[in-house]
């Protein structure tokens, strides 16, 4: 396999990934619409690579990865492969595989995880699409991924499947947190917030990225979280999450709970809400505002 490779997008995760592959010897070709990648277009990119080609878009889910797959696809040749590492719905994936097929062109679809930070040092790959075509592109899911941190999820549309679900539990857990650490910046006993993190992070059961995380952020804005919107920002993927657990007849409760929580605080910020917002901010890049 040669290591050439071509990103469209480069956002805050498209660029960190883009330098972790060439740290590791890619040659990448890359573009963006705000003119920051190595190419003037889409065009010049797929022409700027020997075939069989292997383009990763890391691009925002729905209508703008359609619009790049419509000018993409017809540059392209037949045995080349087009790789979705954003946050697509699944079933949109499926289609768009099926769609590609037909044209004899391979389509993966991986969930991306571990924030900025991850695409730049190594991210949580889960990776959906033909087993034969992930096989042949192993070295590519190695180079981007942690140690031992990517894994073939099954046919296409699998990859983003687990990472919509990954994303609905990651709603869970920071909401159970954002819930107890409120509930003890209201107790009577003056708790150091910053140091029970801390604490939690060492030997605990609850011991986790993102209490560590959460820690970062005392540190960073105060206990009071004065400065951090307590209104907390969502994409898709808690909705998706609990639209396809109800299409599966799965009871979502805790889920669900934290995704309406999101949706209401537009209306009623709270302390709660400070520490989710805090939280996306620490793992995400996410504004705090």
């Amino acid at each position: 396999m040669s290591k050439q490779i071509g990103c469209i997008g480069l956002g805050k995760m498209g660029q960190n990934m883009a330098l972790r592959l060439q740290k590791k010897g890619w040659q990448v070709f890359s573009f963006d619409v705000n003119g920051k990648g190595n190419a003037k277009s889409i065009e010049e990119l797929v022409n700027s690579l020997a075939t069989p080609r292997i383009i990763w878009l890391m691009v925002p889910a729905g209508k703008p990865v359609d619009n790049v797959l419509q000018e993409l696809t017809p540059l392209l040749n037949r045995s080349d492969v087009v790789v979705d590492g954003g946050n697509s719905f699944y079933e949109d994936s499926i289609k768009r595989a099926k769609k590609l097929a037909a044209r004899g062109i391979y389509f993966l679809d991986v969930g991306v995880s571990g924030g900025p930070s991850g695409a730049r040092n190594g991210a949580c790959l889960m990776i959906g699409g033909e087993k034969a075509i992930f096989e042949k592109y192993e070295e590519f899911f190695r180079d981007l991924a942690t140690p031992e941190g990517y894994g073939y999820m099954g046919e296409f549309g699998a990859g983003h499947f687990v990472k919509m679900v990954h994303n609905g539990i990651e709603y869970g857990m920071m909401q159970a947190i954002a819930e107890g650490f409120a509930m003890m910046k209201k107790s009577p006993f003056k708790l150091n917030l910053q140091e029970i993190a801390r604490l939690y992070n060492h030997g605990s059961v609850v011991e986790s990225r993102l209490v560590g995380w959460l820690e970062n952020a005392f540190e960073q804005f105060g206990d009071d979280l004065k400065n951090v919107s307590g209104s907390v920002g969502h994409t898709g993927e808690g909705e998706w999450t609990v639209k396809t657990a109800k299409k599966f007849g799965v009871d979502v409760p805790v889920i669900k709970n934290s995704v309406k929580f999101r949706v209401d605080s537009a209306k009623r910020p709270s302390y709660t809400g400070k520490i989710l917002t805090a939280l996306r901010n620490q793992f995400g890049g996410h504004n705090v505002k």
